[in-house]
């Protein structure tokens, strides 16, 4: 038998297999990261809740001190106001933007709040309701009495002021004598040692006189009042004879005045009352010869002094006349 060639023979074991893998690593353990978040609960230094509640402080606080700003500077007339305001806040009279239950506070009210009606509440009233005081004829007459005493006052300063920017009355002021009396708005036109209204012992006007009456005729008709005229004289008797007397020269010169006012341009019908009284009201009762008892008073009358001098059967005004601050006695001269 021949024999078998050794190159022919099996391959060796290690050369039929694969070289093995390497060994695999091993696993690295994974890393967690737990992270926890903390919620604020409100009561942290940190957190923002106590500034909505000193907001809310705030704002209160100033509502409080406007509530008593307001209580402390409104009128009791304008409390009432409010508090009908709250009464009926709608725009319409007597209907309420929320129906009402009943008629105590909060209620429907019944006209549009307006602060000229409404008054404090009367005696015996809880408060719940705005009651309005009925006046009196005799309330009411009374204040019209005040409301024309007001007037006349103003218009006595009016009439200061015109004097004195008054070239033709300037150098005549100390002969202009004003005060309101019961009866009115006096104004006295008196005489002076040097500088006498009339001529002695006549009626018959001195040119100034006769401009200081044009300069207050103007004044005179701008109102509506009616006037009256006095004439006075001092306790000099008069010496004309045939019973003429200064009963005749004072009623004299009283129209002689009211001649030179509608000759100035006061109306003829605004006269209501042109009198003499002589020496029957002196001005200084010390002196009875002093020149400023010799005098034309003329007033601007209120309504009672006119429903006096023109209805005979009126009430006489109650007041009695205020009398006139006496001056220095100066030299007599005959009226």
């Amino acid at each position: 038998m021949s024999a078998v060639p050794s190159a022919v023979a099996a391959p060796p074991a290690a050369a039929a297999r694969k070289p093995a893998a390497p060994p695999a690593k091993e696993a690295k353990p994974q890393l967690l990261i737990i992270r926890r978040v903390k919620r604020g609960h409100g009561g942290g230094h940190h957190g923002g809740a106590w500034k909505v509640a000193y907001a809310d402080f705030v704002t209160a606080m100033m509502a409080f001190f406007l509530v008593m700003w307001l209580v402390g500077t409104t009128t009791k007339v304008q409390k009432g106001a409010i508090a009908e305001y709250f009464k009926n806040p709608s725009m319409q009279a007597g209907h309420s933007m929320v129906p009402s239950q009943s008629m105590g506070p909060g209620g429907e009210a019944n006209s549009l709040v307006q602060l000229s009606a409404v008054t404090t509440p009367s005696s015996g009233d809880t408060g719940t309701q705005l009651s309005k005081p009925e006046m009196t004829p005799s309330d009411i007459e009374k204040a019209a009495r005040e409301q024309e005493k007001k007037q006349l006052e103003a218009l006595m300063q009016d009439l200061k002021e015109a004097i004195d920017k008054s070239q033709a009355l300037q150098p005549f002021k100390d002969q202009l004598l004003l005060d309101i009396t019961p009866e009115g708005l006096r104004i006295q036109i008196v005489d002076k040692q040097s500088r006498p209204m009339f001529d002695s012992g006549s009626t018959t006007l001195k040119p100034y006189t006769g401009d200081i009456l044009h300069e207050l005729a103007s004044f005179l008709n701008s109102v509506p009042n009616k006037v009256s005229l006095s004439g006075h004289t001092d306790t000099a008797p008069y010496n004309g004879g045939d019973g003429y007397s200064n009963w005749e020269l004072s009623s004299g010169r009283a129209n002689a005045a009211r001649r030179a006012l509608v000759a100035g341009g006061m109306q003829e019908n605004k006269v209501a009352l042109v009198i003499g009284l002589a020496d029957s009201v002196l001005f200084d009762k010390q002196d009875p010869r002093n020149p400023i008892n010799r005098r034309i008073s003329i007033v601007v009358m209120n309504k009672a002094a006119e429903k006096a001098a023109l209805e005979p059967d009126a009430p006489q005004p109650s007041d009695t006349p205020t009398a006139a601050a006496e001056p220095a006695s100066t030299p007599a001269a005959h009226g």
